[in-house]
């Protein structure tokens, strides 16, 4: 439904006890059952999950007959930090593909990574499509279209047969109708749906019976963390942390995340602030069972005052395990 989001209260910026700020949005916590468990905010309002939504985008590649599993499967559902690595994964995509980089279709864009793009600043180098960061997944789209026999040049167009097939699982998963098409940061279409939409696509994909397209994502996913973001990214870390765990992170303050019993989580920060993302997330998961010392390291960065810790983002009470209430 496109409306105005009625996001809610989801933390709370804390200096020695008094709340300095707050940050607005919405979560949502299924259960194994696939029933909503806990929400908060507004979970069915249409929003963008950003990159959030690059697992399922995956899926519809695969079901379109694309041939990558591992490392290049996860690069292709992947926010990549730049690193050679990504950038090597993405040309043998392209090569498997008979392509080459300038037939991308993204933006040009620096690494993502502070330091790389530092590194490739240094260095003289100028932004490429190759470095950005979604370079894995628009070579991906290019090597599905070219096995299906379907033009190149308009790939990105919502109306291009790819996009259609993508955007028919996207409805597929999400178990609800696409409520926006608009362009995304790298320029391939961007589909709007519900936060509650987006939890249930990601508990469809690591509840799939193996060798599924969906499994497949999933396994690829968890098995090359680093692949699918980079070295020090907490959404590689959480995976980590989490045995079984598949998470996801986008830009504008998203996250989805959901273990291989069908437990899901989705989080939208209405600030789009990055230090909420994890915090509220890491709690969401703790509501949702994940036992809470597993996440510890998520808490979030400290906030300092005079070179020393005095506070930081803290979740509101509705996220904290013990409580039990659902709040709308």
């Amino acid at each position: 439904m496109i409306r105005e989001p009625l996001h809610t209260p989801v933390a709370h910026l804390v200096r020695e006890g008094v709340i300095e700020g707050i940050h607005y949005g919405s979560v949502v916590v299924l259960g194994a059952d696939g029933n909503v468990d806990l929400q908060i905010g507004d979970i069915e309002a249409a929003f963008y999950p950003r990159s959030a939504l690059k697992p399922v985008q995956a899926v519809a590649m695969l079901r379109a007959g694309l041939p990558l599993d591992g490392e290049l499967l996860s690069l292709a559902a992947a926010s990549h930090s730049g690193e050679e690595r990504h950038l090597a994964g993405t040309r043998r995509i392209l090569e498997r593909a008979g392509l080459t980089e300038d037939d991308l279709r993204n933006v040009p864009d620096l690494p993502f990574d502070p330091v790389v793009r530092e590194s490739w600043v240094r260095q003289g180098r100028l932004p490429s499509r190759l470095a950005q960061n979604c370079s894995g997944k628009h070579a991906a789209m290019l090597y599905t279209a070219k096995l299906n026999g379907w033009s190149l040049d308009d790939c990105l167009d919502p109306a291009h047969p790819l996009q259609q097939a993508i955007a028919e699982i996207v409805e597929d998963l999400t178990g609800q109708a696409i409520a926006k098409v608009t362009v995304d940061g790298c320029g391939a279409p961007l589909f709007s749906v519900s936060l509650h939409g987006l939890a249930r696509a990601a508990a469809r994909i690591t509840t799939a019976p193996s060798g599924t397209p969906e499994a497949r994502v999933a396994d690829a996913m968890r098995e090359h963390a680093e692949m699918a973001s980079g070295t020090g990214r907490d959404v590689a870390a959480l995976m980590r942390a989490v045995p079984g765990l598949l998470a996801k992170d986008g830009f504008e303050g998203v996250q989805v995340a959901a273990l291989p019993d069908g437990r899901a989580v989705a989080v939208k920060i209405a600030d789009g602030a990055n230090r909420a993302r994890v915090p509220v997330a890491a709690a969401a998961l703790a509501r949702a069972g994940v036992d809470p010392a597993a996440l510890a390291e998520f808490a979030g960065e400290p906030l300092l005052g005079g070179g020393r810790p005095v506070g930081g983002v803290r979740p509101v009470r509705a996220l904290d395990p013990l409580t039990r209430h659902t709040y709308s």
